[in-house]
């Protein structure tokens, strides 16, 4: 699904990524570990298209496809998602209609009307009911005023909406409480499948309790320089990332 090929990236002419190697497939959970500064949220960005970060070597397919030219709006429409460590607020616009808006542009860049009004709110109730989201929530401002937790489960809401084929949640425990974590790791689980997949960024391995990945890999100085099974991530949060460092610096 997801296949990049000795990606370097710089941002503000900083190289950042300096040759990163990694295969997503169907129906596969994928953490990315590291340090501060280790490249973790630019290669999720880059991944996503925005447009601040040049791709100076190296490539990005997504479903046999090289989509390095395509905007962020284009590779949102093929089913690339990113959830942001931290989310904007959009006064005056309900998480209802932005939803509706999301959809149809989504439907719109396939050639597709946009989704009847009644199906619209079937698939809202549906979504909202399975992430277990009080429907007042549903008619407030876009994460006017929302808790951390309540940012962080309206983009997992997203994505149960969206459907993406790719999901990259970009430290999505940033600033949780337990129960918060709970919820939101519940949701990401109930919405995996055969069909699509995920790739987690975090610092910690907490949230590796609640979202059980296949493959963790260890991002540090903008190259993935270890992977392994989810032992690995309990093994970092044992050792810290001093004994990475010591290795690779060996």
């Amino acid at each position: 699904m997801l296949k990049i090929d000795n990606l370097h990236a710089s941002v503000e002419d900083k190289t950042i990524l300096q040759g990163i190697n990694l295969e997503v497939k169907a129906g596969e959970v994928h953490a990315i570990m590291g340090p501060n500064g280790s490249g973790k949220s630019t290669l999720a960005s880059v991944i996503a298209g925005k447009e601040e970060y040049e791709v100076t070597k190296g490539n990005i397919e997504f479903n046999g496809e090289d989509i390095d030219e395509l905007a962020a709006e284009e590779r949102a429409h093929k089913g690339v998602f990113l959830s942001f460590q931290y989310p904007v607020e959009i006064p005056g616009v309900s998480v209802t209609n932005f939803m509706k808006t999301a959809i149809n542009e989504t439907r719109k860049a396939k050639g597709l009307e946009d989704m009847p009004a009644k199906d619209m709110l079937k698939l809202i109730r549906e979504k909202s009911e399975l992430l277990e989201i009080d429907r007042k929530f549903l008619s407030r401002s876009l994460n006017e005023g929302f808790s951390g937790g309540e940012k962080k489960r309206n983009e997992i809401f997203q994505m149960a909406m969206l459907e993406p084929k790719l999901a990259i949640l970009d430290e999505t425990d940033s600033g949780l409480d337990i129960d918060a974590l709970r919820i939101v790791a519940n949701g990401v689980n109930k919405l995996k499948s055969k069909d699509n997949a995920v790739v987690v960024i975090t610092h910690y391995q907490r949230l590796l309790d609640y979202i059980v990945p296949d493959f963790v890999h260890v991002l540090y100085n903008g190259k993935i320089v270890k992977s392994g099974t989810k032992e690995l991530a309990h093994e970092l949060e044992e050792k810290g990332y001093d004994w990475i460092k010591e290795e690779v610096n060996a």
